[in-house]
């Protein structure tokens, strides 16, 4: 970036509204999960060379938490001096019946690049045990899981450039599939058991690590913060004061409607230094 520190917020601050602001700066804090091609040989794209372009007003209306941070990557891409953009969310159709999306096509240096974009947060599963360490890794409410992902994009989205329907919308730009290399954009927030830091990541990027979860059998452990429970959009920011902070026994009662539908929110912490933590409370 050639813009940092205080300029950059500056810079923010006066082109975007300030929640806008804050979710892109969440996305940017947030590391990619793995580094090179370490987990299903999966090979990460560094976008490391990016500016704020003057004067560029930043409008993302985005409500879904995937789609935004799709709109912030491929935001950040164009930033990127070496990057000649070509297509993003470039969806490949069989008539009315849609095969899937490209999320990201453009030239970079002497390639031209497919990249698949994904942004998740993940907590390690405490209540069963896995052969493989990457399975550990699930969803809050427990529908998703990292393996499941990482063998869509091998298995599913990467495989799409090589679909016999893709081949036309290449030839719109004049592109051949097997001159194309694919890369992935693969950002996480990782979340271990409350007072818990010793696990092993393997090849996972430990800084990833972003909070704790722990479940709601067990929240009375946390009886002596005051809590902020964010919508899920607001999942991306970091943890700042300027919210309505709730005391233990009324956060408790909005966090049980959550989990008695069996959903898992991300919660706030504040102690009385006025530390602050993150985490999610799991009805698991």
């Amino acid at each position: 970036m050639f813009l940092t520190g205080n300029e950059f917020n500056t810079y923010i601050r006066e082109n975007m509204d300030f929640k806008t602001f804050l979710h892109y700066q969440g996305f940017l804090e947030t590391p990619l999960l793995w580094f090179d091609d370490d987990v299903f040989s999966l090979k990460q794209f560094k976008n490391d060379d990016f500016k704020i372009e003057s004067h560029y007003q930043l409008e993302f209306q985005n409500r879904r938490l995937g789609k935004l941070t799709e709109a912030f990557t491929c935001h950040q891409l164009k930033q990127n001096r070496n990057i000649g953009w070509i297509a993003e969310n470039l969806q490949i159709q069989n008539g009315k019946q849609t095969i899937g999306e490209l999320d990201a096509l453009f030239h970079y240096k002497s390639q031209t690049i497919h990249l698949e974009i994904v942004y998740k947060f993940y907590l390690f599963d405490t209540i069963q045990t896995y052969a493989d360490p990457l399975a550990y890794w699930i969803g809050p409410n427990r529908k998703d899981t990292l393996i499941y992902k990482l063998q869509k994009l091998k298995g599913k989205q990467l495989p799409l450039l090589l679909n016999k329907y893709c081949e036309p919308y290449l030839n719109k730009f004049n592109l051949k599939a097997e001159n194309i290399n694919q890369y992935v954009s693969f950002k996480a927030q990782l979340f271990f058991p409350y007072q818990v830091d010793t696990i092993q990541l393997d090849s996972l990027n430990r800084s990833c690590i972003s909070g704790f979860h722990l479940s709601f059998n067990k929240i009375e452990t946390l009886k002596d913060f005051k809590m902020y429970m964010p919508s899920k959009l607001d999942w991306l920011i970091i943890p700042h004061n300027e919210v309505n902070w709730l005391g233990f026994d009324e956060a408790k009662l909005n966090i049980k409607k959550e989990i008695t539908n069996q959903r898992s929110p991300m919660i706030w912490l504040k102690d009385k230094n006025n530390q602050l933590k993150k985490g999610f409370i799991t009805f698991w």
